[in-house]
C-alpha cells in the first residue's frame, strides 16, 4: 500500500538524518523542471504585456496563446505547482483575468480595431466571468446538498433519495472549467486582434457565454426536489429506523491515516464469522473505501454529536483493533462495553500502551501478552485480561519439514517499520538490513522475500533510503541469475485471476462519481461474497507464484499477495520484534530476529519473549550462514521444542479454536453488557420512584401546614 503524500516528520532528541545523496537527482531535476516552467509561463505573461501595450500583434499573440497553452499543460500535468501558484495568490482564475485585460488592452490599441465595436466584447467577457461565478455558486450549494452526516456501504439506502454525481468538472473542478469554457473566447479574440475581423470575438465571446450559462443550468438540476436527497435530520432518523431494524450486537470501531487500513482488514474475516449481527464503525470518510471487500454491513460516523445514535440501538458490545484520538469519543457511550482487540501483538513497548485500561475489557493472544500487561504495570488489571487467541491465522500452514536438498531455501524478510518512538531496535532496516539482504544473496540456493512493512520511511527517511537499497540490491542479484521460467500460459493465468479478484474486491467508479454515487452503487452486497472473495483470492495467490521462476528473488510490496501467503511459501523468516514473529510461530518453522537493540544476546532474548526461540542476528549478519544450515538439516535444528512451547505461550492452546474462544468472548462481553444496562434501568427506575415519593410527601406536608409552602406570606409572618 503507498502513500503519494510526505508526512511531516519529527526527530525527538536527535537530528534530522543527511538525505541520500541518491535522492538529490530526482529532486534537482523536478526542481529544475519548475523553474523552467514558471519562467516559461512568466516569459509569456512579459510577450504578451509587451505586445498590447507597444502595440505588437507578433508577441502578443504568441504571449496569449502560449500562456493558455502552458495553463492546460500545468492544469492537467503538474497539479503541484498549481498548488504552489495558489498559495502565492497567482491561481487559475487570476492568470485568465489577467490574460483577458491584455487581451482587451491590445483590442483598444491595435490598429484595425474600432473602439466602438470593442466595448461589446469587453462586456461579453465581463458577462462570462460573472456566469462562471454564477456556476461556482451554483456548484458549492450542490457540493452542500450532497454530503450527508453519514456514509455507508453494504447498506440498502435507498430511502435516502441518493443520485449520481453531476460531471466533475461542473461541480468540483472550477479552475479547469474556467480555462477550458473561456477558450473559445481567448481564441476568438486573438483572431479578432490578428485579423481586425469582429466576427472573430462576437463567436468566440458567444459560444463561451453558452457554456458557462449551459453547465450553471446543467449543474443547477441537481437543485430540483426530484434529485434532492435527505438532509440532516432525515438521515439521522433513517440512520435510527435501520439501527433498530437490523439490530447489530457487536461492531468494530476503528479510526486513522489512510496506511492504517490494514489494521482493521485483518478483522475482517474474524468479524463476519462471529455468532449476531456485525457491525463497522469508522469515523473518517476516506476509511470506507479503504476498507476490503466484506459483507458487514460499514457505517461511518464522523461528528461526536451523531455518534451517540448508537447509544439507543442495540449494539453491546465494540471491539478496538487499534488506539485513537478519537476512540476516547466513542467510550462515552455506558450502554456499550468495549474490548481492545489490537491488530498485532509484540514484545514492544506500543503492545502495552496505556491507553488500554480505557477499555473494559483487553484481549490477547495468550499468556505471554497476560504477562506482558502485568510486568507493564500500565493500570490494567488482570481480570479484565481475557485470552482469546488470533483467529485470523487460520490460513497459515504448519511447517512441512526442511527444504528438498536440490530445491531453493526461501527466505522470507519482514523488517518492520520505525515506529513513532525513538525506542533502539525498532527496525532492522537501517542497521541491518542491508547485511542481511547481502548475506543471504550470496548463498546461491537462498530465494529471497522482502516484503518491508507498509508505513517504512513514513517517520525517518533513512529507512526509506535503506529500503530503496535493498531493492537496488534483488534487482541486481536477479539480474545475474538465470534458469528456466514459467510460460507464457502462466502470465495468462494470472492476468486471468486477477480480473476475476478485482471484480469481486475492487469497487470501479467514474471520475465524477462523488460519496453519494459511491453509496448509492455500494448498497446491499448479493450473495455470498466473502466465500467467493476467498476462493477467488486462494486461486489467484496460486496463480501468482506459479508465474515467477523458482529461482527468483521477489519484492512484494501492497496487499497482494497478503503476508501469510508469503508465511506459506518460505522455510524461514528473518523480521524484527513485531507481531510478525507472534503470528509466524503459528506454522513452527524457524526464524531469526536481528537485534539492533544494542543489548546483549541474553538481555535481549530476557526481555523480549518472543524471540526466545529465535536465532538472533547481530547487525552484521554473521550468523546467516549457519542459520541457513540449520534450516536445511534438521538435525542441526537445536529450537523446534522451544517454538512449539512459545507458540502455546504467545498463542494460546490449539483447542478449542480460536475463533470458537474469541466468538465467546463477544458473546460473554455482549451478556454483561445487557447486564449492565439492566442494572442502569433499575437504578433509573429507583431513582424515579425515589423522586415520585419525595414529590408526594412534600405535597402532604402543605396540606397539612398550608402556611409553610414556602409562599411570600409565609416567609413573611
Amino acid at each position: 500500500m503507498s502513500a503519494s503524500f510526505a508526512p511531516v516528520r519529527f526527530f525527538r532528541g536527535r537530528k534530522p538524518p543527511r538525505e541520500n545523496s541518491a535522492w538529490r537527482p530526482a529532486r534537482d531535476s523536478s526542481a529544475k523542471r519548475d523553474l523552467f516552467l514558471l519562467v516559461l509561463l512568466g516569459a509569456a505573461f512579459l510577450a504578451q504585456l509587451t505586445g498590447a501595450l507597444l502595440p505588437a500583434l507578433v508577441p502578443f499573440l504568441a504571449g496569449s496563446a502560449g500562456g493558455l497553452l502552458l495553463d492546460l499543460y500545468l492544469l492537467r500535468r503538474q497539479p503541484r505547482l498549481i498548488s504552489v501558484l495558489g498559495k502565492l495568490r497567482f491561481d487559475v482564475t487570476t492568470r485568465q483575468l489577467l490574460r483577458d485585460v491584455l487581451i482587451v488592452v491590445a483590442l483598444v490599441r491595435l490598429p484595425g480595431v474600432d473602439p466602438l465595436e470593442e466595448r461589446p466584447l469587453a462586456l461579453a467577457l465581463l458577462a462570462g466571468y460573472f456566469l462562471h461565478f454564477s456556476c461556482q455558486a451554483v456548484a458549492l450549494l450542490v457540493r452542500r446538498r450532497r454530503v450527508l452526516p453519514i456514509v455507508t456501504r453494504n447498506i440498502d439506502t435507498s430511502a435516502l433519495r441518493l443520485s449520481p454525481a453531476p460531471p466533475r468538472l461542473l461541480a468540483r473542478q472550477p479552475s479547469r472549467r474556467l480555462l477550458y469554457f473561456a477558450l473559445p473566447a481567448t481564441a476568438g479574440l486573438l483572431a479578432t486582434a490578428g485579423t481586425a475581423d469582429m466576427v472573430w470575438g462576437v463567436l468566440g465571446t458567444s459560444a463561451t457565454l453558452l457554456l458557462f450559462l449551459a453547465g450553471t443550468v446543467r449543474l443547477a438540476a441537481w437543485l430540483l426536489p426530484g434529485k434532492r436527497p435527505a438532509n440532516e435530520q432525515q438521515t439521522l432518523e433513517w440512520l435510527d429506523k435501520w439501527l433498530a431494524e437490523y439490530r447489530p450486537t457487536v461492531a468494530m470501531y476503528f479510526s486513522g491515516g489512510p496506511t492504517s487500513a490494514y489494521q482493521a482488514n485483518m478483522w475482517l474475516s474474524t468479524l463476519s464469522a462471529l455468532d449476531g449481527r456485525p457491525l463497522i464503525v469508522l469515523r473518517e470518510r476516506f476509511m470506507v473505501q479503504k476498507i476490503e471487500a466484506t459483507d458487514v454491513p460499514i457505517v461511518c460516523i464522523p461528528k461526536v454529536a451523531h455518534l451517540m445514535h448508537l447509544e439507543h440501538s442495540s449494539l453491546k458490545a465494540m471491539l478496538h483493533p487499534a488506539n485513537s484520538g478519537k476512540t476516547s469519543q466513542v467510550l462515552r457511550i455506558p450502554s456499550i462495553k468495549h474490548a481492545f482487540i489490537n491488530h498485532g501483538e509484540s514484545d514492544k513497548l506500543s503492545s502495552c500502551n496505556p491507553y488500554a485500561k480505557a477499555y473494559d475489557e483487553v484481549w490477547v493472544a495468550g499468556p505471554a501478552a497476560r504477562e506482558r500487561y502485568q510486568l507493564a504495570d500500565i493500570g490494567v488489571d488482570d481480570h479484565d485480561v481475557v485470552e482469546v487467541g488470533r483467529p485470523q491465522l487460520a490460513p497459515i500452514r504448519p511447517c512441512a519439514g526442511p527444504p528438498a536438498a536440490d530445491g531453493f531455501t526461501t527466505v522470507l524478510y519482514a523488517p518492520t517499520w520505525e515506529g513513532w518512538t525513538d525506542d533502539p531496535g525498532n527496525t532492522s532496516i537501517i542497521l541491518a538490513g542491508e547485511n542481511i539482504v547481502r548475506a543471504l544473496l550470496a548463498d546461491p540456493k537462498v530465494r529471497l522475500l522482502y516484503k518491508p512493512h507498509p508505513m517504512t520511511g513514513s517517520v525517518d527517511p533513512r529507512a526509506a533510503q535503506a529500503d530503496q537499497r535493498i531493492r537496488q540490491l534483488i534487482a541486481e542479484a536477479n539480474a545475474r541469475r538465470s534458469g528456466p521460467r514459467p510460460g507464457p500460459e502462466a502470465a495468462a493465468e494470472l492476468a486471468r485471476r486477477t480480473v476475476e479478484l478485482d471484480e469481486l474486491t475492487t469497487s470501479a467508479f467514474r471520475p465524477s462519481a462523488d460519496e453519494m454515487e459511491r453509496m448509492l452503487l455500494q448498497s446491499s452486497p448479493e450473495g455470498d461474497r466473502e466465500a467467493a472473495v476467498a476462493a477467488a483470492t486462494a486461486a489467484w495467490e496460486k496463480a501468482y507464484w506459479a508465474s515467477f521462476p523458482e529461482w527468483e528473488h521477489q519484492v512484494i510490496t501492497g496487499p497482494r499477495p497478503a503476508l501469510y501467503s508469503c508465511f506459506n511459501q518460505a522455510h524461514l523468516l528473518i523480521s524484527d520484534v513485531s507481531s510478525v514473529v507472534s503470528d509466524w510461530l503459528t506454522s513452527e518453522k524457524p526464524y531469526s530476529v536481528a537485534n539492533t537493540t544494542g543489548l546483549s544476546e541474553e538481555e535481549f532474548r530476557t526481555g523480549f519473549p518472543t524471540v526466545r526461540a529465535a536465532t538472533i542476528l547481530t547487525p552484521d549478519a554473521s550468523g546467516v550462514p549457519a542459520l541457513l544450515e540449520s534450516v536445511r538439516d534438521p538435525g542441526k535444528d537445536t529450537l523446534v521444542q522451544a517454538r512449539a512451547e512459545l507458540k502455546t505461550h504467545l498463542l494460546g492452546p490449539a483447542d478449542p479454536p480460536s475463533i470458537v474462544r474469541f466468538n465467546q468472548a463477544v458473546q460473554e462481553l455482549c451478556a454483561k453488557a445487557e447486564a449492565r444496562q439492566v442494572r442502569q434501568a433499575r437504578m433509573g427506575s429507583a431513582f424515579r420512584e425515589a423522586s415520585e415519593l419525595r414529590g408526594t410527601g412534600r405535597a402532604e406536608s402543605e396540606e397539612r401546614d398550608p402556611e409553610s409552602n414556602g409562599s411570600e406570606d409565609a416567609v413573611n409572618a
